[in-house]
């Protein structure tokens, strides 16, 4: 599929302030690891942060020792059905490259779970867009409390390929996935790109200076690090002036953090503490993605 220039713009777009962090970050390793070709997906073993290789469907791997609570309750997330977030993304001089829509769709019982059905789509724009023709969409269902992913979807279309990928999470591999979808073996509390992005809206960053998580992409699970750094100032986007509070993400993979990848994130100090603002820069560019509108 070449780069992933602008799935990444998707899903830093949808880890922070919407969603693609990851996909910057696998459009650039799936070349090295000789990953599936669009169209023929078939996913390789998912490696833990801790450089243990979570073993595949058939395999038998160790149960974790999880202490057994009360279900988490609904922390409160600052979620609302039918929230639509409209994003532009910059990318070194060129601007307006893409755009990327976020939705809180709606929350239901899933797999028994009550879940939030999120959503992103991203399409990119002239004249990006007569070399890389891409309209991609992204659905997460995601427990409401701890955002903890219970199946994510990509439904691709590059340049005229197409792949539609439904992916089960599991830390067990007790689940079976249904004959459409794939089984993915994650770790304990695993979040997908956009759930992911909703629960750093949750954090109390001034209790909470920093968190960690799993996060998979759909390819490869990664180390996720957010860390406060502050306030933001007052950030001027398409949507807006907002003060905000800004939040530093560190990404590892197998327990090695990349270097050559950096992303801040700006969150509007309001109640519903809106993501604002992406700053990527990354070792081929540095990319801008701003608030439009929201709704």
């Amino acid at each position: 599929m070449g780069h992933r220039i602008t799935v990444g713009i998707a899903v830093v777009a949808a880890l922070a302030c919407t969603g693609g962090a990851f996909y910057w970050l696998h459009g650039r390793n799936v070349r090295q690891e000789q990953g599936p070709a669009l169209g023929s997906m078939t996913l390789p073993p998912v490696k833990a942060a801790e450089s243990k290789t979570i073993p595949t469907a058939g395999e038998t791997a160790p149960t974790p020792e999880v202490k057994k609570t009360a279900a988490d309750p609904d922390t409160g997330l600052p979620l609302r059905a039918g929230e639509v977030l409209e994003f532009t993304a910059h990318v070194a001089k060129l601007d307006n490259v893409a755009n990327l829509r976020l939705l809180v769709t709606d929350r239901r019982s899933f797999l028994g779970k009550n879940a939030w059905h999120l959503q992103a789509f991203a399409r990119t724009e002239n004249p990006l867009r007569m070399v890389f023709e891409l309209d991609d969409q992204f659905d997460s269902y995601s427990e409401a409390g701890t955002m903890t992913s219970l199946q994510y979807e990509m439904h691709l279309s590059e340049r005229g390929q197409k792949v539609n990928s439904v992916q089960r999470m599991t830390a067990t591999g007790k689940e079976p996935a249904p004959a459409e979808a794939t089984e993915a073996r994650v770790l304990p509390g695993t979040r997908d790109p956009l759930g992911m992005m909703q629960y750093l809206r949750n954090v109390d960053w001034i209790k909470t200076p920093e968190v960690r998580s799993p996060v998979y992409d759909g390819h490869k699970l990664y180390d996720v690090r957010a860390k406060f750094a502050g306030a933001g100032g007052t950030v001027s986007v398409p949507a807006g002036n907002f003060r905000t509070s800004k939040v530093e993400l560190r990404v590892l993979d197998n327990g090695a953090e990349m270097k050559d990848a950096h992303f801040t994130l700006y969150l509007a100090n309001t109640d519903a503490r809106t993501p604002v603002l992406l700053e990527a820069v990354l070792p081929f560019a540095t990319a801008r993605v701003e608030l439009v509108r929201s709704r």
